[in-house]
């Protein structure tokens, strides 16, 4: 059992699609991250949501690679235009992807 005092954690919330490439990126620089599946509210959308180890002056490093990593794009919902009697849909662009990185302090992990 290794235990590590006083380390930092960051929760980041990515679109699943841009999860396993995250982790791999973040294992070619020995750090350590778990993924537990997570849905998207506003669009209902599959996410993941990685919790890092980060080592104490690696937050920028660790950040840079998410941003790599996880890249917004654009695509189309459709929204009902209300027109008169009946609504007409029409497509609207929105930007998805990328991440949301949150970041805590832990007073200790332990992995066991």
């Amino acid at each position: 059992m290794e235990s590590v005092q006083g380390s930092n954690l960051l929760v980041a919330i990515v679109q699943a699609q841009d999860a396993d490439i995250a982790i791999h990126a973040l294992k070619k620089i020995k750090i350590d991250s778990y993924q537990m599946p997570s849905v998207g509210g506003f669009l209902g959308r599959k996410n993941s949501t990685l919790i890092i180890d980060a080592p104490e002056g690696r937050n920028d490093e660790i950040i840079e690679i998410l941003h790599n990593s996880c890249r917004q794009r654009i695509e189309f919902i459709t929204v009902p235009i209300e027109s008169g009697q009946q609504a007409i849909p029409t497509p609207t662009q929105i930007a998805v992807g990328g991440a949301a990185v949150f970041g805590l302090t832990a007073e200790k992990i332990i992995k066991l």
